[in-house]
């Protein structure tokens, strides 16, 4: 018999983000790839959970006869119902710890605030050191929440009134006419979260054309600078998500104006512990040894206490980034050793020769490598304390 799908869904858009539901309503977003949503989107077909020999789960375009299984309409009207009476908003946001995905570690506490800060329109700006989870946490919100999402790399811009506001074109059939950009779109939009990445990169002329959208007694954008021109107000229920690196080991970033600053509640991104840490590895990646991930995180954690020591060796440690990326070559078939090389070695400066921080960083990996070659350049007790912390 032709494998068949155990769940179809159906793919559709919400703001800029292509959600995926089945004909009961229930939402299967996080676990089908932003591409094959766009893909199913974009070419108007329904998507298959299907069951290879390993017993693994993948998505795939479905054919006829998994059509037929969607019976019921698509309930895309699931979204959580934010209350508004005072007692419920409570009871929301002190019982929302259960929205919190398993791959997200976050403590209650601030994950609390998150979703208070949420609840109650307020600006949130995530910070914390780099690939310690910032944007997961942002996006985390927005599926938990189910509300319309926009995203826009404000790092990335090259023109921010462009991206912000929109163009100005010519057409030999309509003349000169104004083409208002998809942020403008995200403000008219009814609850929707706009998440703004990087804002520390961002181009002085971005934070300018933000002061007003995020400043909570005016919430609006002026289209032109001219008097009289088109104003568009931000939407109820409109918040906003900033991510940000802020110290002085992000040399390609900028100091925060003070006054946009003060438009944001922070929310800061704890670095995991060790043992915090080796259990995200293990849940991302069940099918990799867990002795092996221990020692991903381990190395991780090293590289940051070495980073925060008086004589530091090593200008920063590794990013959590970094370490799922590790684990993910290993899931593909690369040990250890092959795996730093390609994720590690490179984020390092291999000026110095035997004193660079590049051959630094190789003596920690080798303490964790099978073969037995490395310098004991820590003992078994710096181990142990790197594993305790």
């Amino acid at each position: 018999m032709k494998n068949q799908p155990d769940i179809v869904v159906e793919v559709v858009k919400s703001g800029n983000r292509f959600n995926a539901w089945d004909a009961n309503g229930i939402k299967y977003t996080s676990n089908i790839t932003t591409g094959a949503r766009k893909k199913a989107f974009e070419g108007n077909y329904l998507l298959g959970r299907f069951t290879n020999k390993s017993g693994k789960h993948y998505w795939r375009k479905t054919d006829q006869h998994a059509e037929n299984m969607m019976s019921q309409p698509v309930n895309t009207n699931t979204s959580i119902e934010i209350p508004t009476d005072h007692e419920e908003v409570l009871n929301f946001i002190h019982s929302s710890y259960n929205l919190k995905p398993r791959g997200l570690v976050m403590n209650e506490l601030k994950w609390k605030y998150l979703i208070r800060s949420a609840v109650r329109g307020k600006n949130i700006m995530m910070t914390g050191m780099s690939g310690c989870g910032k944007t997961m946490a942002a996006k985390a919100l927005i599926n938990s929440l189910d509300r319309p999402e926009f995203y826009f790399n404000l790092g990335a811009t090259q023109d921010p009134r462009s991206t912000l506001i929109g163009n100005t074109h010519f057409d030999k059939s309509k003349g000169t006419y104004f083409s208002e950009s998809l942020f403008v779109q995200a403000l008219r939009t009814p609850n929707a979260v706009i998440l703004l990445d990087e804002l520390t990169r961002a181009h002085p002329d971005a934070w300018n054309i933000l002061m007003t959208v995020l400043d909570y007694g005016q919430r609006y954008l002026r289209l032109d600078e001219q008097d009289g021109s088109e104003t568009v107000k931000v939407a109820d229920g409109v918040t906003f998500i900033a991510t940000a690196n802020i110290g002085n080991e992000y040399t390609a970033t900028r100091q925060l104006d003070k006054a946009l600053m003060d438009r944001f509640t922070i929310i800061e991104m704890d670095i995991l512990s060790n043992d915090e840490e080796t259990n995200l590895l293990q849940y991302m990646f069940p099918h990799v040894d867990s002795q092996v991930l221990k020692n991903v995180a381990e190395i991780a954690h090293l590289t940051r206490l070495e980073s925060n020591s008086e004589s530091a060796r090593l200008v920063s440690g590794l990013s959590t980034r970094t370490s799922v990326e590790l684990s993910g070559l290993l899931f593909d078939g690369f040990n250890l050793e092959e795996a730093a090389d390609i994720a590690i070695y490179p984020q390092y400066d291999p000026t110095g020769g035997v004193d660079s921080e590049r051959t630094f960083v190789k003596q920690i990996v080798q303490k964790f490598c099978d073969d037995g070659s490395s310098d004991e350049l820590f003992s078994d007790e710096d181990v142990q304390e790197a594993t305790a912390s």
